[in-house]
């Protein structure tokens, strides 16, 4: 892969990873760097810890796949720098028809994982509804009241970017179950160093757990391990769906209001519910835009090794 091609996969990562609801899991598995990507992550251990302490920089480069992780990480902050504030922006004026592009986005990547999954049988299928169920929990869930001290933000980033390497578990949602999405992004927004990087370093000890369970599974019961992962991308749904009626708030520092636990409902339901129109059409023709989008990224670069 090339650097750029790899760039390109952190962009798309960074941006999914900024919206409640969508994972960077899931750009990076229909681009074809999924398994790549966590194996990877898995090699920064005590054997690299040793090799920087040696000063064998070449080394340790060679051993965490440096040229793979570096321009990927640079692509994903990239994108997270510079579209925090166009995607906060969109997500509070035009919720609903940004819900639907990602929701045709989520349903072709479900797809698309499914097809990964050799010779379906009792045990897999079993795995499928326990990854939806999983997601749909997660999903439906109301958010919790988190301290936001160092140790909840700590604790806010270890499982966030536990959901954001998971195809269907979404980081960003995460941070809103947890009551950290806004402080998040406005830390991103003004560069608070002190908060962003005890956020880091939740989520550097976060990828390191996780990403080594995660390689073990997918060593040892691949195909297993590929329904599970299927079955969050389609629990995942529920989150993305455009239409929704809200059962809870929580009160902003500005005094507004903020949904934090919503439900699916039929677009006639909503418009009844919110007074807002449905937009039906352009949503239809979002969700369309948005599985056209996966199909194009996985036929182009999901088997192009050169990209």
């Amino acid at each position: 892969m090339t650097w750029i091609g790899l760039f390109l996969r952190g962009l798309l990562m960074g941006a999914a990873d900024i919206v409640p609801g969508v994972s960077g899991g899931t750009m990076a598995f229909i681009t074809g760097i999924y398994e790549t990507l966590i194996g990877s992550i898995r090699s920064v251990d005590i054997e690299f810890a040793r090799k920087v302490l040696a000063f064998d920089i070449k080394g340790a480069w060679l051993h965490v796949n440096g040229s793979f992780l570096l321009p990927l990480a640079l692509g994903i902050a990239t994108s997270i720098l510079s579209l925090a504030r166009l995607i906060s922006w969109i997500l509070e004026n035009h919720p609903v028809p940004l819900w639907a592009f990602f929701f045709g986005l989520i349903l072709a990547s479900a797809l698309v994982l499914m097809r990964q999954v050799e010779r379906w049988n009792a045990a897999r299928g079993a795995c499928l509804l326990v990854g939806t169920a999983i997601a749909l929990y997660i999903g439906l869930s109301a958010a919790i009241d988190l301290d936001i001290g160092p140790l909840g933000i700590f604790a806010g980033g270890f499982l966030a970017i536990c959901a954001m390497i998971l195809p269907g578990i979404s980081g960003g949602f995460v941070l809103v179950l947890l009551g950290l999405y806004g402080p998040v992004i406005e830390a991103v927004k003004t560069l608070d160093i002190a908060f962003l990087a005890v956020l880091a370093a939740g989520c550097i000890a976060g990828l390191m757990c996780f990403s080594r369970l995660l390689h073990w599974l997918l060593g040892h019961f691949h195909q297993a391990t590929m329904a599970l992962l299927t079955g969050f991308l389609f629990g995942s749904l529920a989150v993305v769906w455009p239409w929704k009626q809200v059962l809870s708030f929580v009160e902003r520092t500005d005094g507004t209001l903020k949904p934090v636990q919503q439900v699916p409902v039929m677009p006639a339901d909503f418009t009844v519910q919110t007074g807002e129109p449905a937009q039906v059409a352009l949503c239809a023709a979002l969700m369309v835009v948005g599985f056209a989008l996966v199909w194009i990224i996985q036929t182009r670069w999901s088997n192009a090794p050169g990209s």
